[in-house]
């Protein structure tokens, strides 16, 4: 557990914390731990998440599957536009709700952003030819990635983002890796 102050120059806002047991701000560098991220670490505004986001970004290996569960609201597509600005897409980044997905080139990899939400049967992932259009080196980012069944690669890196409890503000959110 780390109750140090802030460290000047970092984490400036206190937007986030390495361990939901700790309520004061926490030193940025709690969450470059991959442990602090199994554990769960607090988002104290959107801007959190999105510093999360670039964090990871710099963590998640090429090739990968990250999965965001979570709630409606709960700051899927705040986390997924953070996390791909930071691997270089420059595009604006948007929820592909309707269009299912979007492919963005970046000049290091293809990025692919699911939203799964609409899919009514892991099986109508197959019509998408997703994979035909994805091309090494690639990161596939999925929202609601339940909705994927078995078509979700087993190999896939798993982040669940959930509100506090009451009595803790709306703007919390607890970011967690499995």
């Amino acid at each position: 557990m780390n109750n140090a102050p802030n460290e000047p120059g970092r984490n400036p806002a206190g937007l986030f914390c390495e361990n939901p047991a700790i309520s004061s701000p926490c030193p940025e560098t709690a969450a470059h731990s991959l442990d602090a991220w199994r554990r769960g670490i607090i988002v104290r505004a959107e801007a959190g998440t999105a510093a999360l986001a670039s964090l990871l970004a710099e963590r998640l290996p090429v090739n990968t599957t990250l999965a965001l569960h979570g709630g409606l609201g709960a700051g899927k597509t705040t986390f997924a536009r953070a996390f791909a600005h930071a691997i270089g897409v420059r595009e604006n980044v948007t929820s592909p709700s309707f269009a299912i997905f979007n492919l963005y080139e970046t000049p290091a990899r293809q990025f692919a952003h699911v939203d799964a939400y609409r899919l009514g049967a892991p099986a109508d992932a197959d019509t998408l030819l997703l994979w035909d259009l994805l091309r090494p080196p690639w990161t596939l980012l999925v929202e609601w990635p339940e909705n994927l069944g078995d078509r979700l690669p087993p190999d896939a890196w798993h982040l669940h983002i959930s509100p506090l409890p009451f009595p803790a503000p709306a703007s919390h959110r607890l970011l967690r890796l499995e």
